[in-house]
């Protein structure tokens, strides 16, 4: 069984990060708020209800781990050929799709160049993945820098 490549939990936890941190006695906690894109989110980037409890980081920790299995079930399931590519490259489709969603990848001409293998055109189309709410937003297109990286 393939597991989540460390690189992708870093490049999730980077741009994500820990957000809206409040203090409650003696732990930091976070709070639900609304991410960029208009989804209600807590901790590092799981979506939620915004009646969420605050949590911990370390409960934090537990959904992020648990959402990026998802999204390497549905990377793998998507783009099958990754599990021969290197994890570098794996790594930086399961970021995407832990972002944005199995949806997204699965209906993206993204999905098509990376299962031909054709990487820069796979990258052409990773570029185009920097809109929020109708407008580009500029931690979107740092993330998709750090995969292009990856990627390529």
């Amino acid at each position: 069984m393939i597991e989540v490549p460390r690189t992708a939990i870093e490049l999730a936890k980077r741009f994500e990060g820990f957000e809206r941190k409040v203090k409650r006695g003696v732990e930091i906690t976070a709070v639900p708020y609304i991410c960029p894109a208009g989804f209600w989110t807590i901790g590092y980037g799981h979506l939620c209800d915004p009646m969420h409890l605050p949590i911990t980081e370390a409960e934090a920790e537990v959904y992020l781990a648990r959402d990026l299995q998802s999204a390497l079930a549905a990377t793998l399931r998507y783009c099958p050929v990754l599990a021969t590519e290197p994890e570098r490259r794996l790594a930086a489709i399961v970021d995407f799709t832990f972002n944005l969603g199995a949806g997204r990848l699965q209906t993206s001409t993204l999905r098509r160049r990376v299962n031909q293998r054709e990487w820069a055109a796979a990258a052409t189309e990773l570029r185009r993945w920097v809109y929020g709410g109708g407008k580009v937003l500029p931690g979107l297109v740092a993330r998709r820098h750090a995969e292009l990286a990856l990627l390529m």
